[in-house]
């Protein structure tokens, strides 16, 4: 599907689409230069991200406030050659909707007034209308995508269920996952309850931000990989699986992305999804993800008689990468995409940090990054 055929598809009348590198890659078409993006692009490391936060007094009313939200995702774009936007939001907006009290303290990161470890906790929780519980998000997502007037194509996303579930249990971020751990080994069938909860309302969520004008969507895994490997497939894989293919019958050729965070040694568990791309942080090896996702490829389409699509892989460049000096950062790239065109593959790759950029980075070092990765030769 071409860029200009995408985009009539929207009910919106968006500009068509003039840079479409990235949505080609995902599609294993050929490409001119690798197309790059980072995780948490709009953020603290950004001068003007802070100067309109403070604008904003909060972060949460800076995420339902339109045209802020909708300034700071346009602001790396404007430093940067980024071949892509994401929704300006937070993954943690679901439980916030289902009156879990998210609230954020200054150096702890997000914590909720209301956690989640009873039968009845979860029996209370709403069944989401996020169109309405929502509708911010979805405001913020059609202003975006207005204001990008077709520069590059956006990206909407969600955390995963086991991801949410883990900060309703915890009341916030966690190292241990004490309370979570517990419920999953002594009473499985109550975080299973939790996590269908949650995967309808992912579902909802994103589908509602593709009709409002996302172009891609992307699901956050961010702590999949603090499972054990059947526990992972159990819990975390099953329910992601079950969104993804949700999504495909509504929205078939839109593209979605799966990254779990410690997930490189699940790559061939979850090349058993419809995702197009698979994320990666910086401990599996480019060249060694794309040897597994092939195999994967043959074992599964022996398996279903029938082919199996490619996945295509996003990452996998260490953030504290991006501390470095601008020849550390251009090597490091450069060693990165060796790797991931060392099958001869030329495209199916999408260049990206292996986690959000820390609000320490010298915003020079990040435009050293993107640049450098546009420079690198096919």
């Amino acid at each position: 599907m071409s860029a200009s055929e995408y985009n009539s598809s929207s009910t919106h009348n968006f500009a068509p689409l003039k840079n479409d590198r990235l949505l080609r890659a995902l599609r294993f078409e050929p490409i001119d230069t690798t197309p790059v993006w980072m995780m948490r692009q709009a953020g603290r490391y950004l001068p003007e991200y802070k100067a309109t936060r403070a604008e904003a007094g909060d972060f949460m009313s800076l995420c339902k406030d339109t045209d802020r939200a909708t300034e700071v995702t346009l602001q790396p774009l404007r430093r940067f050659d980024l071949d892509a936007a994401i929704l300006f939001s937070d993954i943690l907006t679901i439980p916030d909707a289902m009156g879990q009290g998210l609230y954020f303290e200054t150096g702890e990161g997000p914590k909720f007034k209301h956690q989640v470890r009873t039968r009845s906790d979860i029996e209370r929780l709403p069944a989401l209308d996020v169109n309405d519980s929502l509708d911010y998000v979805m405001r913020a997502v059609t202003s975006i995508r207005k204001a990008l007037n077709g520069q590059v194509p956006l990206f909407g996303f969600s955390g995963s269920p086991w991801t949410l579930a883990t900060y309703m249990i915890e009341g916030g971020s966690s190292k241990d996952y004490r309370y979570t751990k517990d419920m999953l080994y002594n009473k499985p069938e109550l975080l299973h309850l939790l996590l269908d909860k949650l995967a309808v309302a992912v579902t909802d969520y994103l589908d509602a931000q593709i009709v409002a004008g996302a172009q891609i969507v992307q699901i956050f895994d961010s702590w999949g990989g603090a499972l054990a490997h059947r526990q992972f497939i159990d819990f975390s894989h099953t329910y992601n699986k079950r969104i993804i293919a949700n999504l495909k019958v509504r929205h078939p050729d839109v593209p979605v992305v799966l990254f779990t965070k410690g997930g490189g040694l699940w790559l061939n568990t979850q090349a058993d999804s419809e995702a197009d791309a698979l994320g990666l942080d910086w401990t599996m090896p480019l060249d060694r993800a794309r040897q597994v996702l092939t195999e994967s490829q043959r074992q599964l389409t022996k398996q279903h008689k029938k082919l199996q699509s490619s996945k295509a892989i996003q990452g996998n460049l260490d953030p504290a990468t991006l501390y470095g000096s601008p020849e550390t950062i251009r090597r490091e790239v450069t060693l990165m995409l060796d790797n991931a065109y060392a099958d001869g593959e030329k495209t199916g790759y999408v260049a990206n940090l292996g986690h959000g950029i820390t609000q320490w980075v010298d915003p020079e070092h990040a435009k050293v990054f993107v640049d450098a990765v546009h420079d690198y030769k096919l």
